[in-house]
C-alpha cells in the first residue's frame, strides 16, 4: 500500500506558477504510476495529468498541455505537478493518485491510491 500527502496549493494570480507535490509512503514509489487529478465545486473529478512507473511516459488533459508538468523523483518518493499560466477555470482541489505497475489512465476508476488533495485558487 502507499498514502499520499498533497501540498503546495494556495491563492495565485491569474497568468501566475504554482508547483504541487505529492509525498508517497513505502519502499516501492517507483513502481508506481502516478497521476493528478482536480475537482472543482459543482462538478466531477476529472483528469490532468499521470507519468507512467516504467519509462516515465507522461500523459496530459487538452486543458492543460502546455502549460502544466508532471514529473516524478523516486529517491524522494514525490510527484510533482509544475502549473504556468494559471487560470481561473484551473482553481479546484487537487488530488494525487496512484497505481502498482501502472502506465496511464484518465478515468477516476482505475487508480487506487489517493490522496486528501491540496486546494488552489486562481484570482483573475
Amino acid at each position: 500500500q502507499v498514502q499520499l500527502v498533497e501540498s503546495g496549493g494556495r491563492l495565485v494570480q491569474a497568468g501566475g506558477s504554482l508547483r504541487l507535490s505529492c509525498a508517497a509512503s513505502g519502499r516501492t514509489f517507483s513502481r508506481y504510476g502516478m497521476g493528478w487529478f482536480r475537482q472543482a465545486p459543482g462538478k466531477e473529478r476529472e483528469f490532468v495529468a499521470s507519468i507512467s512507473w516504467s519509462n516515465g511516459n507522461t500523459h496530459y488533459a487538452d486543458s492543460v498541455k502546455g502549460r502544466f508538468t508532471i514529473s516524478r523523483d523516486n529517491a524522494k518518493n514525490t510527484v510533482y505537478l509544475q502549473m504556468n499560466s494559471l487560470k481561473p477555470e484551473d482553481a479546484a482541489v487537487y488530488y494525487c493518485a496512484a497505481r502498482f505497475l501502472f502506465t496511464n489512465s484518465d478515468y477516476v476508476g482505475r487508480w487506487d491510491y489517493w490522496g486528501q488533495g491540496t486546494q488552489v485558487t486562481v484570482s483573475s
